[in-house]
């Protein structure tokens, strides 16, 4: 039988939380009533900032044409775009010459790092990236490396793959910073500097680092980074590719149109194209403004906070959050680095008897409490960490409950940050045990691949 974790109940004994949009709403409960929603899904979509939004706000009536417009909105808006290039070059710690170019996602930026590479680029990528970092080098020369299981083992797959590299072709090892699946942080310093030794560059996935950590390109030596704003508390789809400009300046444009081309010319032979140098370059149609400032705004907002206040905060939840997890028999938190491995406020967890699809939905439907089920779009690290055989079907799940010794095929995942109250947690932890202890108070079945409650 699970018993109720005791854990402290004041908000002091993690510290406030950052003010962010959306810490007043309430959700309705299938069981009756409201409750305050507990926003755990920060690695998807992290909340708005509030002073993000009020700068937002504040820019938008002045909203215009970014580099092309003569009249007044244009060339503010144009200031403000160069000038949030100029804040996101400082927030990375970019050297001189480091280009920042906008993009969508970081799924995004690393489509683009990929479609920059010089021809013959070999790749090294582990199997347990995300899929943004693991699918856009699939028409490259690929090495794929094996789930590593310690820090240590990780820098030493990376050596061994290397020592087979020719010097004489570029090479590019692509490494997350934090797991989007175990919160996990990566040796990134390490990794870089094997690969470094090798002659072999390195892109940095830190679409989950930067929200939580300070993310600085010189101390790591990676030649570039990738990341996303809706992950630190900006809203819009605005990312971030940034890092050596000379693979970005030789290639092909990653997009044709207005604002790459420089010089357009129909002669005998067809077009003729000019194209930008710089990240005009790869920054074709209209950019947006709106995304690219509030990306900038959450930057200078974590910054002002101090990423040491926010770690020491985070830390708390992390440590308050798994104690409980712990205190419940029937959780397994999931770990491919080791229980000791140090990790952002990412936590993924299986429970004895429970299908994860079931968990969440009742998690959501009955106490109010959003986290992501599933496999978080890094199929082979859950599928591994699972002990699932690669062709195990019904990867979505479905609401029944599991046999004696069947093992769950996807995960849950609570996933929080700089606005998460403590009470947010508790309720999870609380609602964990109270679910696995007395079971839940309503019947779920598999409705257009989620798994919802029957009314």
């Amino acid at each position: 039988m699970s018993v109720q974790p005791t854990l402290p109940t004041t908000e002091t004994t993690c510290g406030d939380p950052l003010p962010v949009l959306g810490a007043d709403v309430t959700v309705p409960l299938v069981t009756g009533g409201e409750v305050p929603y507990a926003a755990l899904d920060y690695a998807a979509s992290a909340p708005v900032l509030r002073s993000v939004w009020d700068d937002v706000a504040a820019y938008v009536p002045y909203y215009g044409s970014v580099h092309r417009g003569a009249g007044h909105l244009s060339q503010l808006s144009t200031e403000l775009f160069e000038r949030s290039r100029q804040t996101v070059k400082e927030f990375l710690g970019c050297r001189g010459d480091d280009e920042v170019v906008f993009t969508r996602s970081t799924t995004d930026s690393l489509n683009m790092m990929a479609a920059t590479l010089p021809a013959g680029t070999r790749v090294y990528v582990f199997e347990t990236e995300h899929h943004a970092g693991l699918l856009p080098w699939r028409d490259h020369e690929l090495t794929l490396l094996p789930a590593p299981g310690s820090r240590q083992e990780a820098v030493e797959a990376v050596a061994e793959a290397l020592t087979g590299h020719d010097p004489l072709l570029p090479g590019l090892v692509c490494v997350t910073g934090a797991s989007n699946v175990t919160g996990e942080l990566w040796p990134v310093a390490e990794i870089t500097e094997v690969a470094h030794a090798a002659g072999v560059r390195v892109v940095l996935d830190a679409a989950q680092l930067v929200p939580h950590r300070p993310v600085d390109i010189g101390a790591l030596g990676v030649d570039y980074v990738a990341f996303s704003g809706h992950k630190m508390y900006a809203p819009f789809g605005a990312g971030v590719l940034a890092g050596r400009p000379d693979w970005l300046r030789e290639a092909e444009p990653y997009l044709w149109g207005g604002g790459a081309s420089r010089r357009v010319v129909h002669g005998a032979d067809g077009l003729s194209v000019d194209w930008q140098q710089g990240a005009a370059r790869h920054e074709a149609g209209s950019p947006n403004v709106v995304g690219v400032h509030a990306l900038a705004s959450a930057c200078r907002a974590l910054r002002k906070e101090g990423f040491e206040s926010l770690m020491a905060r985070e830390e708390a939840l992390l440590q308050r959050t798994l104690a409980g997890l712990a205190a419940i028999p029937q959780v397994e938190v999931l770990s491919l680095l080791g229980r000791s491995a140090a990790r952002v406020a990412v936590v993924s967890f299986v429970v004895d008897g429970w299908n994860s699809s079931h968990l969440a939905a009742a998690l959501s439907a009955e106490h109010g409490i959003g986290v992501r089920d599933g496999m978080f779009c890094a199929h082979p690290l859950v599928r591994g960490l699972l002990g699932n055989a690669p062709d195990r079907p019904d990867e979505c799940g479905a609401p029944q409950p599991l046999g004696p010794g069947e093992r769950p095929v996807n995960a849950v995942r609570a996933s929080f940050g700089a606005g998460t109250p403590v009470e947010h947690l508790d309720r999870m932890v609380a609602a964990i045990a109270q679910l696995t202890r007395d079971g839940a108070r309503l019947t779920y079945r598999t409705e257009a691949g989620r798994c919802v409650p029957v009314r």
